[in-house]
């Protein structure tokens, strides 16, 4: 084996300990996990692969390839705890192994592990990668894509690559609808052989050779949408025909021209650059005269990297709506782009006192936190606490910033400035262990909703059925197999009805879970059981005998309480 080949598994090694750490130690927590896993677990349960379910209702929100992702990787190893955050694991894996072939291949071995390395190092690209969201998987196809083309546009012609990268693109179409922004490297790249920049491919071939782009993306969108318009049309039911129109239409084009949601300024994503792409920007003030540089040198190599990163920052800036993770497939190109020149950043002192700076900043703020929040006791520390249902006023999670402020801390006292960048590496792959061996067991009751579903099968027993009324996706996922719902968008007041007469044919037998917000006016709480406290809410069961006469028979009122809750929110 080469060194190069032992190096590169070395750090696929580590890779796999730090995003795979706490696996099966958590279930789902929300906002999107546990409506995820909960389409999955349905997927696994009915056979249905296609059409994606949130409980008794259709799940236009996303494309199933996520939520089959997930029930695939089920069907493998058996255990839920484990499967939900299989996809995303090895999308990231996956995708740093892009990042290191396409630096290799147009620089070397060396530049390859440094892109790789900066991308493992991305506070958003790890944080990503141990959430079981859809946003990991889509990366990994548009970065894929990005592999594909700038295989076929700087260092080909390779038309298998270009066919790959169209291909994958279509993927990500069908996994979020976002990945067809792989495709505007189309664009940076005309201009770049229009302008007769260096590092261009000459990829002059027939029509047909380029059609065949066109014809792979098809390809991958038809894996899905034949499929699934075959069986909306075999199927009678008019609510599958609002399923098609609002995936197709309104959770696409709609969301991006009339955003309902996640409203933030314009500049909001300079902020995400700044922060979530951290310890990375701390290069900048290097790279970007090197930038500066490169491309007056009229190198393709950072044109279309660099122009495509700028085109996918300014395409999600246009909408209202804005989330951090939008421009996550951006990331893995930005630390390719720096990549060639880390060796030679880091031996400067300016980038070895960033680095340890940042860290000793990050030990310092852990540890003054867990400090003052143990010792002193403060309000938002007890409320937090409370909120989280944490024992002991929150004592585990106090001592867990304490250990990951000492870690860090001791970290830049061992390495000091002509280590800074270890000490900066150290620090942040022993924060994220601490994160989630520590904070997993400690946090999961109350975050996933585990210990109030425990609790409600504890109080209804073995042998009694429960219905859901105003519930979150996290609760009928852990809720018992037999457990049944009148669905999630519905208004409350109409979930409550039916919960009613269903309750009523077999009173003695049935039990209804509600939110504490949907009893009032026809559920008594001195007859009702409180079950506790999880995602910010309260959780009780009743049985007939706590329904008020007016509310007989299932004749529920509506009431305002209903719009205090968005379904989107968890």
């Amino acid at each position: 084996m080469t060194q190069a080949r032992r190096e590169l598994l070395w750090f696929l090694l580590v890779a796999l300990v730090i995003i795979g750490a706490g696996i099966g130690l958590r279930d789902p927590w929300p906002a999107d996990e546990p409506r995820f896993a909960l389409s999955a677990k349905q997927m696994v349960a009915s056979g249905n692969w296609l059409i994606p379910h949130r409980g008794s209702e259709l799940y236009s929100d996303k494309p199933p390839a996520f939520m089959a992702m997930q029930a695939a990787t089920f069907e493998l190893v058996r255990n839920w705890r484990v499967a939900f955050l299989l996809p995303s694991l090895l999308a990231a894996i996956a995708t740093l192994l892009l990042v290191y072939d396409l630096a290799r291949r147009l620089w070397d071995h060396r530049t390859g592990l440094y892109a790789a390395g900066a991308l493992l190092l991305a506070f958003q690209f790890v944080y990503q990668a141990k959430r079981a969201q859809i946003d990991p998987s889509v990366t990994f196809f548009i970065t894929l894509a990005n592999y594909g083309l700038l295989r076929h546009f700087l260092l080909g012609p390779d038309w298998r690559a270009f066919w790959l990268g169209c291909f994958a693109a279509g993927l990500g179409v069908i996994t979020k609808g976002v990945g067809v922004l792989a495709l505007l490297m189309f664009a940076p790249y005309v201009f770049a052989r229009i302008a007769h920049w260096n590092h261009v491919a000459a990829t002059q071939r027939s029509a047909l050779h380029w059609a065949g782009g066109a014809l792979a993306f098809a390809a991958a969108l038809a894996l899905w949408l034949v499929p699934m318009l075959l069986a909306i049309h075999n199927a009678a039911a008019p609510e599958y025909r609002a399923y098609l129109h609002d995936i197709l239409f309104h959770q696409t084009a709609g969301r991006y021209t009339d955003s309902w949601d996640h409203h933030q300024p314009a500049w909001y994503y300079l902020g995400v650059v700044a922060t979530g792409w951290l310890p990375l920007t701390l290069a900048l003030p290097g790279v970007v005269p090197r930038w500066r540089e490169r491309l007056r040198a009229h190198d393709a190599r950072f044109l279309l990297p660099l122009a495509w990163i700028v085109i996918v920052i300014v395409f999600f800036s246009v909408p209202r709506g804005k989330r951090d993770v939008y421009i996550l497939p951006a990331l893995p190109l930005f630390a390719l782009c720096i990549s060639p020149f880390l060796h030679e950043l880091l031996q400067r002192l300016w980038a070895r006192r960033t680095a340890l700076t940042l860290i000793a900043a990050i030990g310092a703020g852990f540890l003054a936190a867990g400090l003052y929040a143990w010792l002193l006791q403060p309000p938002f520390a007890r409320e937090l606490a409370e909120q989280r249902g944490l024992a002991g006023g929150g004592i585990a999670l106090w001592c867990l910033l304490i250990a990951l402020g000492i870690w860090t801390l001791a970290c830049a006292a061992v390495f000091r400035v002509r280590q800074g960048v270890r000490a900066l590496a150290a620090g942040i792959a022993g924060m994220w262990l601490l994160w989630s061996f520590w904070a997993y067991p400690v946090l999961n009751d109350s975050s996933s909703a585990a210990g109030v579903m425990r609790r409600a099968a504890e109080i209804a027993g073995p042998d009694a059925q429960m219905a859901l009324v105003a519930w979150k996706e996290q609760n009928l996922l852990l809720a018992p197999p037999a457990a049944i719902d009148f669905g999630f968008v519905k208004p409350w007041h109409d979930q409550l009805g039916a919960a009613i007469r269903w309750q009523e044919q077999k009173p003695e037998a049935r039990w209804i879970f509600i939110l504490a917000d949907a009893m009032a006016p026809c559920i008594s709480k001195d007859k009702a059981t409180y079950v506790g406290h999880a995602n910010r809410r309260e959780w009780w069961l009743f049985r007939a005998d706590a329904v008020a006469p007016l509310c007989a028979r299932g004749n529920v009122p509506a009431t305002a309480n209903e719009a205090r809750d968005d379904p989107n929110v968890n």
